[in-house]
């Protein structure tokens, strides 16, 4: 019984999802972009927790694979190229740019990760200033918030 409801849950959310991404609003495709980035900050200043001192060490690794990942999904969230959000226009007027270091944050948060993997937590952080330098990034295309 319990995979049957698995598999009838996985074909309705697959479903659902199928219908969703076809008629995705503006909005949606906003918040979902919001979605990765939040989830992007989230896990480097746990990871910054981390490397200050201010919490045990345990879960580095686990942090710096969860931001690899997350990493390699950024860019793909913006392709649907709808202005708003914390998105400055220009991360559109000069999406070569704007790509090229979203794919290069993606390699180096990976190199970071696979360090971690291979040689553990302090392999990985030995890669983590040069991983998340995300304020060159960010002073070119995200708007700044008021405080």
């Amino acid at each position: 019984m319990p995979r049957l409801f698995a598999a009838t849950f996985a074909a309705a959310f697959l479903g659902l999802g199928a219908c969703g991404a076809a008629s995705a609003s503006d909005e949606d495709a906003i918040a979902y972009r919001q979605h990765i980035m939040h989830s992007l900050q989230e896990q480097t200043a746990a990871l910054g927790k981390i490397m200050s001192g201010a919490v045990p060490d345990d879960n580095a690794v686990a942090h710096m694979q969860a931001l690899a990942l997350i990493a390699s999904t950024a860019l793909k969230s913006f392709e649907p190229k709808v202005p708003g959000g914390d998105s400055k226009p220009e991360v559109w007027s000069d999406w070569a740019d704007f790509s090229r270091r979203m794919e290069e944050f993606a390699r180096l948060t990976a190199k970071m990760s696979q360090a971690a993997q291979d040689g553990g937590k302090d392999a990985g952080l030995a890669h983590a200033i040069e991983a998340l330098n995300c304020k060159s990034c960010h002073d070119d295309y995200r708007k700044l918030r008021p405080r």
